[in-house]
């Protein structure tokens, strides 16, 4: 079975991980990764080929699919709506080395990476990344475009909502809703629910910012 080609948004530090995870699959043919910057070179020996310009081109020459890697998450899902326009397959991508339990769901254009852990019956949502070695316990919803950083812990049934960023380290009680728009700074133990577009950090997490009520 042929591998389908597919191309890669984005050539930063991110692109690294999501670039090794898709090539681990093993079922993809990679023809390149895009960089706004058009600084050219290569990533992991995989070459830059232009700028998000030569999309439209690579899909007329049958390249149908591709992987976002970029590591904001409002920008990462605004190039969602932009790439899927146009008229491209976003696949999940889950590394070989990460568990995902047979009942839970990876939707399309999210990312999981290495030693990561999906329990029963979570849902990671559209564009949403799951970094390396994190735990998202069973009956997680993580919304769309959120970032769970490495070295996580959710506990069971905690909610996450759209574009949030769970810091590196941080640890979730069971039954926790975190709002959209939110951070949870790195190290954090979070026992009470967070609003939207709220800044908590701290063991237990407190409020550190609020931006207040968040209209997208």
């Amino acid at each position: 079975m042929s591998a389908s080609p597919l191309v890669i948004v984005g050539a930063g530090f991110h692109a690294k991980v999501v670039l090794e995870a898709v090539l681990a699959l093993q079922r993809f043919e990679v023809v390149g990764l895009t960089d706004p910057a058009e600084r050219g070179g290569r990533v992991l020996d995989v070459p830059v080929v232009g700028s998000d310009d030569i999309l439209p081109d690579l899909l007329s020459k049958g390249v149908r699919m591709a992987v976002i890697a970029v590591g904001e998450n409002r920008l990462r899902q605004t190039l969602g709506r932009k790439l899927r326009d146009l008229g491209f397959a976003l696949p999940a991508i889950v590394h070989p080395q990460a568990f995902v339990s047979p009942t839970a769901r990876v939707l399309d254009g999210a990312v999981v990476m290495a030693r990561a852990v999906i329990g029963t019956q979570s849902i990671i949502c559209e564009l949403a990344v799951v970094n390396t070695g994190a735990i998202v316990d069973h009956d997680n919803v993580i919304g769309e475009a959120a970032h769970i950083a490495p070295g996580c812990s959710l506990a069971g049934s905690v909610r996450v909502g759209a574009r949030t960023l769970v810091g590196v380290g941080s640890a979730i009680c069971p039954k926790v809703t975190i709002g959209s728009d939110a951070i949870v700074a790195a190290g954090a133990a979070v026992i009470s629910d967070v609003p939207d577009g709220a800044l908590v950090g701290g063991v237990p997490a407190r409020a550190l910012r609020s931006t207040g009520n968040v209209t997208r």
